[in-house]
């Protein structure tokens, strides 16, 4: 039935495909556990009970020193797979209904400096060939319009429509929404279309942002090269220990808003289904103007 489970998420819920990985992973994680309790290989997650739920998230945060928030994403896979069983009526009882969650504080997001991006971007070597074009585009694109890893590894020439001046943008569930991008951002992309067409040599690309892979053939970019590639670039001019295409979709939003973006058009632009998590955003920026007080105030500093 996990596989059923996995089937269903990916083709009828559109569930990216990161996250029918992830739910794979923790089934299968929910599954060792409940084998090795039992000390048997005959054991099925549909079989399972409220206990065995509760066993496993305290062997989680106890013994494998998992963090909350991660048990918490864990417990919603696990929620998700048992309330298709009842659909399917496979089961009688949803065990997770009753379980409450560890709670989690949520860390604030972290984020590129605007001096940092200067920098980065002030990088003329990047130009020099095919794949410096491509890094410079990529670093720009998550910054300027701050799409999510799995959207820009997504992207078609077709979605980009540089006489309009926007991008069109297929979120999760494929939900789309339309972002406009500025004048640099449109001659990076037409340096880079140029650099393509010479590197496919008469080739229709496989996708927007393409690799060669170890045999010389051209692949869609794929998300450890696009990883490797901002932790590389943004690793040469930032002090944060984590440097990811989630932190520039951080930066982008922050930067909207300490700009004097409001935080309707933020969701919007970032595809928010709900408001509550764009808002975080809004704490960031408080915890800036706080700190900014603290070291400039006469009656803020410390005697």
């Amino acid at each position: 039935m996990v596989q059923h489970f996995l089937d269903y998420i990916a083709i009828e819920r559109k569930y990216s495909q990161r996250t029918v990985e992830a739910y794979r992973d923790d089934l299968r994680e929910f599954s060792l556990f409940l084998k090795k309790q039992a000390e048997s290989e005959d054991v099925r997650p549909e079989n399972a009970g409220e206990d065995d739920v509760k066993a496993w998230m305290l062997d989680l945060l106890e013994t494998h020193h998992q963090s909350p928030r991660s048990v918490k994403r864990k417990l919603s896979a696990l929620r998700s797979f048992y309330k298709f069983l009842l659909r399917q009526g496979k089961i009688n009882k949803d065990i997770t209904a009753r379980i409450i969650p560890p709670k989690a504080d949520k860390p604030l997001p972290v984020f590129f400096r605007p001096a940092e991006m200067e920098a980065v971007t002030a990088q003329d070597n990047w130009a020099e060939d095919f794949e410096g074009i491509r890094d410079a585009l990529i670093i720009e694109m998550l910054y300027q319009t701050g799409m999510r890893q799995a959207e820009l590894l997504g992207l078609q020439d077709s979605d980009l429509d540089l006489l309009q001046g926007q991008v069109r943008i297929f979120g999760k569930r494929r939900k789309e929404r339309i972002v406009p991008v500025g004048e640099s951002l449109i001659t990076l992309i037409g340096h880079y279309k140029e650099a393509r067409a010479e590197l496919l040599d008469g080739q229709a690309p496989p996708a927007f942002f393409v690799r060669k892979d170890k045999k010389g053939q051209i692949q869609p970019l794929n998300k450890n090269t696009l990883y490797t590639i901002v932790r590389t670039r943004m690793g040469e001019v930032s002090t944060l220990k984590k440097h990811s295409p989630h932190v520039l979709r951080h930066t982008f939003a922050t930067s909207m808003l300490d700009n004097g973006a409001d935080i309707r058009t933020i969701q919007t632009l970032l595809g928010h289904a709900s408001l509550s998590t764009t808002q975080v955003y809004t704490h960031t920026t408080f915890e800036q103007i706080k700190r900014v007080y603290m070291d400039t105030h006469p009656r803020a500093k410390k005697s």
